[in-house]
């Protein structure tokens, strides 16, 4: 959750009221956000104002500014209407065409103008600070979308948003005094600690995108650096916004945001200037920001039981409106309410959201508490979880002590280590921090081992379980399942096969499965029971000493292989720098649901 950090006297200018640091904590809880810091004591005797350090909702990109912060809680507290956002003129009277050479790199943008803005110091440092929380959070450090500001009297419409060669861009770039093309500016910011993080988005591709205006005066190489020819000061009147990225939803978003917040300095308060947008791309035109407010249906009973209460439509209204939403009852359905969201409230998505908003409106201090009209009520273990547990009770009484591995692992580790090259199965992550934690295991095994090799100085023999989740990537829409194992090594001077499967054998006991010679097995009354078959194809074994377990559930049904049983291939044993002999065993332990 981001912390944003606003002037303590600017925002309570804006709230109309003085709170001490207690009162104002309390309007902060009340309203769902937190007071982390009052710096009033600590600048006490410095020419520091003291500063209010907020922590708000990851989603609310509305108040990541003192402005929106100030405009939120003013509603709340009934001290201001929502604004009413308009479009000034409402045909567009500058373009922003898109090419088609942006498809392969960022291939959406947005734009809008602010006329006549004024700016002061502090409310410019806190358009800044929005663009950078903005950039930080849903912006996902530029990769997502990167936003540009420019004095628009600087500039010449109408624009364009290309992507050129790097040397065929030529600018001076935001703060500087000499002219660099495209390739002189990645490697000037190379070492820059603010800008050279974000090189890596476009410094492979073999076009840079860049904004354009009808002389060809480069605005901005998005999404690195603007140009020093259109840099906005404090003087600036006029506000040109553009916004490039790889997600069309989140640079609407943005824009949105950045005009609904700072349009308020506008001589004529929340008027926005549109940009007619045309993308070549697919021969489409709009108009940016769009600004209809969206309409969603939520269902009064829904809101009620949830929060045990018995709100009338006129009760529900009133309260969402001091959440910034407008809500009147349908005319279709009285168990419904129309609510309008506003192009501030983006984090609200679907009905819950709205009960959330009544509920924060309402007091979570004043609802009432009250026993679920529900009679299931009585908390049970899942059925994986019961038969875990009498696998690790079974385990612990035949005197093996239980491990719990990483779930994650190099893939070495779940594969080559083990003299298995099939990863077909296996989730990948796709940016892994470190070597070791590149894969979601398939296997308990590798955890076992790397276990043993940190106590390897302890006495001889050792005898280890786990009983945990495996994962599996399959075709479906979840795209992986989870598989609960257990599995269980004997590590000794003497391989210990004979122990390993006597403790085999005590846990198919405990599940009132009996052991099947393979006569019996293969006996046509079927019998329930387990054996286990010589498997050579397991080249984690050592020849002639790896097995199948198969089982059969009950009386006739089909036989699964449930898992495997060994002595360790003295390879497998050297690569987890392991120097004596181990025998394990492995399970899926959903066999006995």
């Amino acid at each position: 959750m981001p912390t944003i950090s606003v002037d303590k006297e600017d925002l309570f200018n804006l709230l109309g009221q003085t709170y001490t640091t207690e009162e104002f904590d309390e309007l902060c809880f009340q309203f769902g956000i937190e007071l982390d810091e009052d710096t009033t004591e600590d600048v006490k005797g410095t020419d520091e104002r003291p500063q209010l350090k907020i922590e708000i909702g990851a989603n609310r990109y509305d108040m990541l500014c003192i402005e929106g912060i100030a405009q939120a809680l003013n509603e709340y507290l009934g001290r201001a209407p929502q604004p009413e956002y308009k479009l000034k003129p409402e045909q567009p009277e500058i373009t922003l065409t898109i090419d088609k050479s942006t498809e392969s790199i960022r291939p959406y943008a947005c734009a809008a103008i602010l006329r006549n803005v004024k700016f002061t110091q502090r409310s410019y440092d806190s358009f800044i600070a929005l663009q950078d929380k903005l950039h930080t959070n849903l912006c996902r450090n530029r990769t997502l979308v990167a936003m540009g500001t420019h004095d628009l009297d600087t500039l010449t419409p109408p624009f364009t948003y290309e992507a050129l060669k790097p040397s065929e861009i030529k600018f001076i770039p935001l703060n500087q005094n000499v002219e660099m093309d495209g390739d002189q500016m990645m490697e000037f910011y190379e070492k820059d600690k603010n800008l050279g993080k974000y090189l890596h988005i476009i410094k492979d591709s073999p076009v840079y995108p860049v904004i354009l205006d009808s002389k060809k005066t480069v605005c901005s190489m998005p999404p690195i650096i603007n140009s020093n020819h259109s840099k906005i000061t404090l003087n600036t009147r006029n506000v040109f916004l553009d916004i490039t990225a790889t997600d069309r939803t989140k640079a609407e978003v943005v824009v949105n945001t950045l005009v609904s917040m700072f349009s308020r300095y506008c001589d004529e308060p929340f008027t926005i200037e549109p940009v007619k947008i045309i993308s070549e791309h697919n021969d489409e035109s709009r108009i940016c920001p769009n600004l209809v407010p969206r309409v969603l249906s939520v269902e009064m009973p829904y809101i009620n039981s949830c929060c045990g209460l018995d709100l009338s439509a006129d009760e529900m209204c009133k309260l969402l409106k001091k959440m910034s939403v407008e809500a009147k009852q349908s005319i279709k359905d009285s168990k419904l309410l129309d609510v309008t969201i506003p192009i501030t409230r983006t984090d609200i998505l679907q009905q819950c959201d709205i009960l959330e908003d009544v509920a924060i409106a309402y007091g979570y201090d004043n609802l009432e508490r009250s026993t679920p009209k529900t009679a299931a009520t009585t908390a049970q273990p899942l059925p994986i979880n019961k038969v875990g547990d009498i696998l690790r009770i079974t385990s612990a009484q035949s005197s093996w002590l239980e491990v719990m591995p990483l779930t994650l692992c190099s893939h070495d580790e779940n594969f080559s280590y083990l003299n298995n090259n099939d990863d077909s199965k296996v989730v990948k992550l796709a940016n892994p921090k470190t070597i070791e934690y590149q894969v979601v295991r398939t296997t308990l095994i590798p955890g076992i081992l790397k276990t043993i090799k940190e106590n390897k100085n302890h006495s001889l023999p050792i005898k280890v379980f786990e009983c945990g989740d495996i994962v599996f990537k399959i075709d479906s829409e979840r795209g992986a399942i989870n598989q609960r194992n257990w599995c269980a090594a004997f590590a000794g001077k003497t391989s210990g096969f004979e122990l390993i499967q006597g403790l085999l054998g005590k846990v198919m006991q405990t599940f009132r499965t009996n052991w099947l010679s393979l006569e019996d097995a293969k006996s046509s009354s079927k019998p329930k029971g387990f054996w286990i078959e010589q498997d050579d194809t397991n080249k984690m074994f050592f020849p002639g000493r790896g097995a199948k377990i198969h089982y059969r559930g009950k009386d006739g049904a089909d036989v699964q292989i449930i898992g495997d049983i060994g002595v360790l291939h003295p390879q497998v044993v050297s690569k987890f720098e392991l120097g004596f002999s181990i025998s394990t065993v492995e399970i899926n332990a959903e066999v006995f649901l």
